[in-house]
């Protein structure tokens, strides 16, 4: 792909992405580049397999104001003139939905670090991550219902299952702010830091320490997390068997305790490179 407009991808030590987004003059909004560019980068670093964690930070005053608005009536057409326009529509939220659930299915756990607004766009894009960190003046808003719509990609789907349904509902029904403080007490947000740099620290902190674990561990343990909020605790059960049949090694097992015992890192194997069956041949 080309040079990234949007974001910034660092390779931190100790197998750490860190995908920053890199336009705090437009609040980091996001227009049909910055969807472009997202899922270029998740696409390259799913199929690396170098990464064990990847953090998403932002710059300036605020982490993003969502979709911009412009889009709407430039980039983005949206008919609703006639059935094939609206059907269109469909297909349209179907692909942007598509590029927020690579978060949510990345082959590594996400962690995001939120400061100012967390605006629109923007809430959709955290509720997929595993972990939220935010500062204390950070501020979450489905800013959706404030402009004439309904949030459509992945808010009032991922949200009811991080945060009470009576609170999602306020907050979906009346477009007000959630500061970090009720984020956190409501269980959106894992832990809110006085200033960004703190904040920083402490997701990167967290991600050298996942970082740490044998790869393919972390790799079942999000998929057994995933499935377990979508299904009965007898079928998660059954999946967990499953799971941990295919991935069980004696050797990551011995190694960690090793490591754990002699105070070392721990020398795991990395995910296997992923290779797209429409690229090889």
């Amino acid at each position: 792909m080309t040079t990234p407009t949007c974001f910034s991808l660092n390779s931190t030590e100790d197998h750490v992405a860190h995908l920053v987004l890199n336009r705090p003059e437009a609040m980091n909004t996001m227009h049909s580049t910055f969807w472009r560019e997202l899922d270029e980068l998740l696409t390259q670093i799913q199929r690396a397999g170098t990464a064990r964690v990847l953090v998403i930070s932002s710059t300036g005053k605020h982490f993003s104001a969502g979709m911009a608005l412009e889009t709407f009536s430039g980039a983005i057409q949206m008919d609703d003139q006639s059935p094939e326009g609206r059907a269109a529509i469909f297909d349209l939220l179907t692909d942007m939905q598509s590029t927020f659930t690579k978060i949510e299915k990345l082959r590594m756990p996400v962690i995001c670090a939120i400061q100012g607004g967390c605006i629109g766009g923007a809430v959709d894009m955290v509720t997929a991550a595993c972990i939220r960190y935010a500062t204390a003046d950070a501020f979450f808003c489905i800013q959706e219902i404030n402009i004439g719509m309904v949030a459509d990609v992945g808010t009032l789907q991922r949200l009811p299952k991080l945060m009470p349904l009576a609170v999602v509902k306020e907050l979906a029904y009346t477009g007000r702010r959630l500061p970090a403080s009720k984020a956190q007490a409501y269980g959106l947000v894992n832990e809110v830091f006085d200033t960004q740099e703190t904040m920083l620290a402490a997701a990167l902190q967290c991600a050298h320490e996942i970082a740490a674990k044998p790869p393919v561990a972390i790799w079942g343990t999000k998929q057994a997390v995933n499935y377990a909020a979508e299904h009965s605790v007898e079928d998660s059960l059954r999946q967990m068997g499953w799971l941990q049949g295919a991935i069980w090694s004696n050797r990551h097992v011995v190694e960690s305790i090793t490591a754990m015992k002699e105070k070392r890192t721990g020398q795991f194997t990395p995910l296997s490179a992923l290779a797209s069956f429409k690229d090889l041949g």
